[in-house]
C-alpha cells in the first residue's frame, strides 16, 4: 500500500512538473531572466548594489502609484546603456502596445509638468528599476519598474512561469487638450470598450450594471499588498446576451493584451478559470463622457479597477489584481511543491 501511494504521489508532482513546464508565460520568464542579466552587466558597481534586494525583503510587495521616493535605481542615475538595457527588459515583458502606452505614460509627465504650477515635482526621469533575488533559471526572482502612474510587478518561478500582478497604469490628463501632444489618450481602449459595453445594455440592464450614482475618487483598493473580492455589484456575465459577453471578454483582454503574449494568455485562462458567467461588470458615476466616472470588473480570481474621478473626470487610475496570485504567490506555491517532489532537483 505504501508503494502504491507513494507511486500515485510521484505521478502527481510528474503532472504538477509538467503542468509547470507549460504554462504559458515560461518563454516570456526565459526572455526576463536574460533581459535581467544583461541589465545588470550593462550596470556600474554603485547602480548595480542600488538595482538589487532580497527576493524576501518587504519592499517587493510595497508598490505604488503616487510620486514618491523609491527604492531602485532611477532613470536619471543612469547613463544610456542602462536606461536602454531598462527599456529592453519592459520590452521582454510588455505587448508592443504595451510597451507604448508605458513609455506615453512617462512622457505624461512633461504634459503635467507644463500644465501644473508645481510642475517641478513631474519628473520623467523618476521611473525606478529595482530586482528582487537574483534572475536564474530554477530559483524565484522578481523585478518592479514603478513611478508616477505605473507599477509593474513581475514574480518569477525560475524559467517556469511568470506572474505579472498587480499591474497599475495611470494617465493624467487622460486626454491632452493642448500642446505638442494634443489629442493624446493613452487609455483610451480602457475607457471605450467600457462605454461601449454600457451601451451595449437595455435599461433593465443598466439600472443593475450602474450600482451607484457616485465615483468614489479612486480605485477602492489603493495599493495594499494582498486584496479580498469586493461587493458584489453590478451586472453579471451571466445576464449578459452572447454579444455582451463578447464585449466584456473584449474590454478584460484590452488591460491582458498590455502584457507580452503568454503573460497575456495566462491572465486570460484565470479569467475563464473563475467562470466568465461569474464575472460582474459594474460603473458608478456619470455615464455620460466628458464627467468623473469609475467601473470595475470582478470575477472569483480577478478583480478591475478603472477610476477617473480626479480632475474633473480627465485623470484615470487602473489596476488589475489577483486575489490569490498578486505576487505569484498560489503560482510559486505550485513551483515550489513540485520542484520538492522532482527526482531531477539538485
Amino acid at each position: 500500500m505504501r508503494f502504491l501511494l507513494a507511486f500515485l504521489l510521484l505521478a502527481s508532482l510528474h503532472g504538477a512538473i509538467a503542468q509547470d513546464k507549460a504554462h504559458p508565460a515560461a518563454a516570456a520568464a526565459s526572455r526576463m531572466r536574460e533581459a535581467a542579466e544583461k541589465l545588470l552587466a550593462a550596470l556600474p558597481e554603485p547602480a548595480r548594489a542600488k538595482v538589487q534586494r532580497e527576493f524576501s525583503d518587504p519592499d517587493r510587495l510595497d508598490w505604488h502609484f503616487t510620486p514618491r521616493s523609491r527604492n531602485g535605481v532611477a532613470f536619471k542615475e543612469l547613463d544610456a546603456k542602462g536606461r536602454d538595457a531598462i527599456h529592453a527588459l519592459l520590452r521582454q515583458a510588455l505587448s508592443a502596445s504595451g510597451y507604448r502606452k508605458a513609455v506615453n505614460i512617462i512622457e505624461l509627465e512633461i504634459v503635467l509638468r507644463e500644465l501644473e504650477t508645481f510642475g517641478l515635482m513631474r519628473d520623467p526621469e523618476r521611473y525606478h528599476l529595482t530586482i528582487y533575488g537574483k534572475p536564474d533559471r530554477k530559483a524565484a526572482w522578481g523585478w518592479r519598474f514603478e513611478g508616477h502612474h505605473l507599477s509593474l510587478n513581475f514574480t518569477l518561478a525560475g524559467e517556469r512561469m511568470a506572474v505579472d500582478t498587480p499591474s497599475f497604469l495611470g494617465a493624467n490628463p487622460a486626454e491632452v487638450r493642448k500642446g505638442p501632444k494634443k489629442g493624446l489618450r493613452v487609455l483610451a481602449a480602457e475607457e471605450d470598450e467600457a462605454r461601449a459595453l454600457l451601451a451595449m445594455h437595455s435599461e433593465e440592464q443598466r439600472r443593475e450594471a450602474v450600482f451607484d450614482s457616485r465615483s468614489f475618487g479612486d480605485i477602492v483598493t489603493g495599493n495594499a499588498a494582498k486584496v479580498d473580492p469586493l461587493g458584489p455589484v453590478g451586472l453579471p456575465a451571466a445576464k449578459m446576451d452572447d454579444k455582451q459577453r463578447a464585449q466584456l471578454l473584449k474590454l478584460v483582454e484590452t488591460y491582458a493584451m498590455s502584457f507580452e503574449p503568454g503573460l497575456a494568455q495566462a491572465r486570460m485562462a484565470r479569467v475563464r478559470e473563475g467562470g466568465v458567467g461569474n464575472i460582474r461588470f459594474g460603473w458608478a458615476g456619470a455615464t455620460e463622457r466628458g464627467q468623473r466616472h469609475y467601473y470595475r470588473i470582478q470575477g472569483p480570481l480577478f478583480l478591475i479597477e478603472y477610476d477617473a474621478s480626479q480632475s474633473d473626470g480627465n485623470h484615470i487610475h487602473t489596476v488589475w489584481r489577483d486575489f490569490n496570485g498578486d505576487f505569484g504567490r498560489d503560482l510559486l506555491k505550485l513551483h515550489y511543491d513540485a520542484a520538492k517532489g522532482s527526482p531531477h532537483k539538485h
